[in-house]
């Protein structure tokens, strides 16, 4: 079990980097710390050793460098420093001794894995990855408080302990960091546990992995022009609003949130499985109409409980009357049947048929698909299903924008919706995220293939068959319901072309569900 020193491992073939005076098993620092193991050597010329303290007989982990004095100084001062932050996702720094010959620095011991090691197994899912990372940035903003940097976030400062804690060790002062440079580390520390590779080092030659020896992590997919490929480009299954929020940590032209801020973004997407309404949905900030507001404090999943109460009791009524037919009939008939009853307004002629009730379709995942004509990369499908699970807790997102014209990047984005036979619809309901879309409904009677061709053919058709007028900077909520009583359709096209804002300069779609009505 591995415990990181401040920066990477030393390289296998790096000397020894102590010699006279080097510490042995058995040792007492300090008339305290009993040195039992060496654990490894980093390349800034440390050892980290496994000891314990005879006096409080709890494990430690021991820094030694050698010699100390000024050579020490940056380390003494930084553990100094971090000795006066207590933070559950901070190891905690108990000791600084400077003995001249060699200087060490005493902190937690984290029974567990860094990041690093961890990752060697394969790419975390990105739930895993949300919790490190919300624990990391937790941590950097309880620093970041004192007016202090951490200066070295990285996968072999991030550790995982056994019981499933997070934790950031060995900060450090050399006064060349800042706390910008530390949330880009965080989109780095996502990047790493999202895709096994490290963005921040220099795109490595014909493959090689970036730095050298045990410390080489692998360098972060690029372009042919050194440009760094995002996590879903690398893997499948990623949510696009992780997605966004790494590589927006990683542009240096987006200035990042402060460390609070961020800490709170990902504290509410960092969701239990068993509470994870949110699941690959993101961001979501429900809207309340203007004749119901919501509750600020109503759960995520409130409407479902109140849905299910509401559904025992109409059961529960249903169940009482069907009781009160069966048993108290009060009917007269030997045979036990009760007379059928009559209308006298008819006069016994047949009566007039009730019109056709109005019903909600059933929608299923095959019935929905994303139309995207002015893209090739046609990468934003992901999750369309969600509109039509009936949970309007999870949603189907586009990728982020930086204005309300998908920035000039296309004319539109939609949803075709497949009723499989031609059908009387009354209305059809988009529940968004946020207020502010501009969407259009048309109609047609004929598929495209799911093409970037076939899908500006299949646009260009039902253009012309609008129902309804355009909702143009639209609440959430949005009813299309101008359909002809005498005409029956089978495809409809929700088609947005002005994206909400979700975030000031950020635009991006996020359906939470789409319904039907029909006759």
């Amino acid at each position: 079990m591995t415990q990181v020193g401040e920066g990477q491992e030393a390289e296998e073939s790096a000397p020894s980097v102590m010699t006279f005076g080097a510490p042995t098993v058995g040792e007492i620092l300090a008339e305290r710390y009993e040195l039992v193991e060496h654990i490894n050597d980093d390349s800034a010329g440390r050892q980290v050793w496994r000891g314990v303290d005879v006096i409080l007989r709890r494990p430690v982990a021991v820094v030694l460098r050698h010699p100390g004095g000024d050579s020490a100084t940056e380390m003494l001062q930084a553990a100094v420093a971090a000795s006066r932050v207590i933070h559950p996702n901070l190891v905690g720094v108990y000791d600084a001794i400077d003995e001249a010959e060699r200087a060490y620095v005493v902190r937690e011991w984290v029974d567990g894995r860094s990041l690093r090691e961890l990752t060697a197994e394969g790419p975390l899912d990105p739930a895993r990855a949300t919790t490190i990372g919300h624990a990391v940035v937790s941590a950097l903003a309880a620093v970041h408080a004192t007016g202090m940097v951490h200066g070295n976030v990285h996968p072999g400062t991030v550790m995982i302990s056994d019981d499933g804690r997070v934790v950031l060790a060995d900060a450090r002062a050399d006064g060349a960091e800042s706390h910008e440079n530390d949330l880009r580390a965080v989109g780095g520390v996502l990047y790493f546990a999202l895709t096994g590779h490290w963005p921040h080092g220099e795109a490595p030659l014909h493959g090689a992995t970036a730095g050298h020896g045990r410390a080489a992590i692998p360098d972060a997919v690029r372009d042919a022009n050194g440009g760094l490929a995002a996590p879903r480009q690398i893997r499948a299954g990623v949510p696009a609003y992780l997605d966004d929020l790494t590589m927006d940590l990683l542009d240096r032209q987006i200035e990042p949130p402060t460390s609070d801020v961020l800490a709170a973004e990902l504290g509410r997407l960092d969701v239990p499985a068993d509470e994870q309404y949110l699941e690959q949905a993101g961001p979501l900030r429900f809207s309340a109409d203007t004749e119901e507001e919501r509750s600020p404090l109503s759960p995520a999943g409130g409407r479902k409980v109140i849905f299910g109460i509401a559904g025992l009791l109409v059961v529960a009524l249903v169940g009482l009357l069907i009781g009160i037919t069966a048993f108290g009939g009060g009917s007269d008939d030997p045979g036990g049947q009760a007379a059928e009853p009559t209308n006298p307004a008819t006069n016994g002629e047949a009566p007039t048929p009730a019109p056709a009730a109005i019903r909600t379709l059933n929608l299923s995942p095959d019935q929905v698909r994303v139309i995207d004509p002015d893209s090739r990369a046609r990468d934003e499908f992901d999750g369309i299903e969600k509109v039509v699970d009936g949970d309007q807790d999870e949603a189907w997102q586009t990728d982020s924008y930086y204005n309300a014209k998908f920035s000039n990047l296309k004319k539109g984005m939609g949803i075709l919706i497949d009723l499989k036979q031609p059908q009387t619809v009354k209305s059809v309901e988009a529940l968004l995220s946020n207020r502010g879309a501009t969407a259009h409904l048309y109609a047609g009677t004929a598929d495209q293939p799911s093409t970037s061709a076939g899908d500006k053919a299949l646009v260009q058709a039902y253009q012309g068959n609008q129902i309804g007028p355009t909702l143009e900077n639209h609440g959430a909520k949005m009813v299309f319901d101008g359909f002809e009583a005498d005409k029956q359709h089978r495809y409809l096209l929700f088609w947005v072309t002005d994206l909400p804002e979700i975030d000031p300069g950020r635009y991006k779609l996020i359906v939470q569900e789409i319904t039907v009505q029909v006759q």
